[in-house]
């Protein structure tokens, strides 16, 4: 992976970190390191499932796939937002 592969990632999952955030209900009391690390996480998922599908690469905009990405991320951020607040009590 490049340099500008990295960033890239580092960016996507800001954004789809973010978006994953507000899908979820709700205050979450995650970092935004934690935020931004379940969005790469839920980009690279997102991304393998959507070409195993097959539906990865299409004209324009890869809808499907930001979907998939967005979804996994809001569940990756109620999970985490669960698991952190349940060990604070």
């Amino acid at each position: 992976m490049t340099v500008a592969g990295i960033i890239s990632a580092i960016i996507v999952g800001l954004v789809i970190g973010a978006l994953g955030r507000l899908v979820v209900p709700g205050r979450q009391s995650l970092p935004i390191w934690l935020t931004i690390l379940v969005g790469i996480v839920a980009a690279l998922i997102g991304t393998a499932i959507a070409q195993a599908v097959g539906v990865a690469v299409t004209d324009g905009i890869d809808w499907i796939e930001l979907v998939f990405q967005i979804g996994l991320a809001a569940l990756g951020v109620a999970l985490i937002a669960g698991v952190r607040g349940r060990s604070a009590v």
